[in-house]
């Protein structure tokens, strides 16, 4: 039997009794030293190197190559903090490097574009990386990187073809856009094989940065299968790698939210991280838990927050598929939904962006767009569990019953990755 349909019937036992607990993964003893820490070393040290390459910049101003080692110190501090300023300073330091560079050199061009890739400016690092491509010297990280932006914007063969060219089963960077290519293909079976035989070479190399990345990744993969404690045994891991990431605490709440189904915990544990790290979707995901728990007041005042976060222009088109879900969520700016999604469209054709374009149109009650778009771009397109559910949702208003038949066990077997609200709605289908 399909493990997903094993894990469809154990989901069927879940929701039928409300009075049943599932099995607890996680203990505190295991994380909570991580949660109180005086002092985010990440940033620290990220601090330390900014500050020393930027005096040695000011006593040698001609010395343009600090401006890369300054731009690193940016990143590394966004990354520890969540702080938009850090990624936009960044991208100011890498501008100025190109600019005296001529956008001739390979490597200033593949950091700003990997600045645009954060900034999900898929499009600018496409042009970018295309240049990059064209001087020629290190050809394979640069097809690597391409790699990754085709796969964003939906451009699927041309993503295809820079993974073969540079295909090396021993390669940990072949290896984890392998995996990734695998799960864009549904096959999770095959993205986990990948990712773990990519974790193995990062233990090899003893590289912490890359262990850290394939503990995490690994980590979601897990999840996404079911295999809740080899997700938290990984999540762990990787904090002790680096006792300040919050995207393992944020890995490690979610088990506790929406495996455990102990709310309170969930949010001490994110309390704790957003002392130090402030990205706007921890704002989502604190009102996700406080509306499971039944306080309307304090999911609202949640939402609140991640409204007044997202006003800030830096982050431009970052937050523009959060802002969808939760318009449609929440019924409300409907317009300004649909807009935003013509626009992801636009710029990213994927099944996803197609998704959030049918599920806007469907809730301002045009079931015949999202009906077509659903049927011509998201189904068979996808496996991604919330494309499913509005398909679903799309599919049943629309009288194809038979056809939801069909999607309810997969969405049942991702009641977990779903969340609890989620997956009572996939549970009334």
């Amino acid at each position: 039997m399909n493990p997903k349909h094993i894990l469809a019937l154990c989901f069927l036992v879940i929701v039928s009794s409300c009075s049943t607990s599932p099995e607890n993964i996680t203990n505190i003893s295991d994380y909570d030293h991580y949660l109180d820490r005086t002092e985010n070393e990440t940033w620290s040290n990220a601090q330390k190197n900014y500050d020393f390459w930027n005096t040695k910049l000011e006593k040698a101003p001609n010395q343009h190559s600090y401006l890369s080692k300054i731009s690193n110190s940016n990143a590394a501090m966004f990354a520890a903090t969540g702080n938009i300023d850090y990624l936009k300073s960044a991208e100011s330091n890498l501008v100025k490097l190109n600019e005296v560079r001529n956008y001739e050199a390979s490597g200033p061009l593949k950091s700003l574009a990997a600045n645009y890739i954060s900034q999900h400016k898929f499009k600018e690092a496409l042009q970018l990386l295309y240049k990059a491509e064209m001087n020629g010297d290190h050809l394979k990280d640069t097809q690597k990187m391409l790699f990754d932006v085709h796969l964003e914007l939906g451009n699927y063969k041309m993503a295809k073809t820079y993974l073969e060219g540079f295909k090396n089963m021993s390669d940990f960077d072949y290896l984890i856009r392998l995996s990734k290519w695998s799960d864009h293909q549904g096959n999770l079976d095959a993205a986990i094989k990948y990712m773990e035989k990519a974790k193995a070479i990062a233990e090899t190399s003893n590289r912490d940065a890359i262990k850290q990345w394939s503990y995490t990744n690994l980590a979601d993969f897990y999840g996404h299968a079911g295999r809740i404690e080899d997700s938290y045994q990984h999540f762990l891991k990787a904090l002790e790698l680096d006792p300040n990431d919050a995207y393992a605490k944020k890995g490690i709440a979610w088990i506790v939210y929406s495996h455990e189904k102990n709310p309170d915990e969930a949010l001490r544990i994110l309390n704790s991280v957003m002392k130090d790290y402030q990205a706007p979707d921890y704002y989502l995901l604190k009102s996700q838990i406080y509306e499971f728990k039944g306080d309307m007041n304090a999911k609202n005042e949640q939402l609140e927050h991640y409204y007044k976060a997202v006003e800030n222009e830096a982050y431009g088109a970052m937050y523009n598929q959060y802002n969808v879900q939760l318009y449609t969520q929440e019924n409300r700016n409907l317009r300004e939904a649909i807009a935003i999604a013509k626009m992801e469209v636009e710029n990213r054709p994927t099944p996803h962006s197609y998704d959030l374009l049918a599920w806007s149109y469907f809730k301002n009650g045009q079931l015949l767009e999202a009906l077509q778009l659903t049927k011509n771009n998201v189904l068979g397109h996808t496996s991604e569990p919330k494309a499913l559910y509005h398909s679903a949702e799309i599919l049943k208003a629309s009288g194809n019953l038979e056809k939801v038949k069909e999607l309810k066990p997969d969405l049942m077997a991702s009641a977990y990755e779903l969340g609890p609200i989620m997956a009572e709605k996939v549970s009334r289908l």
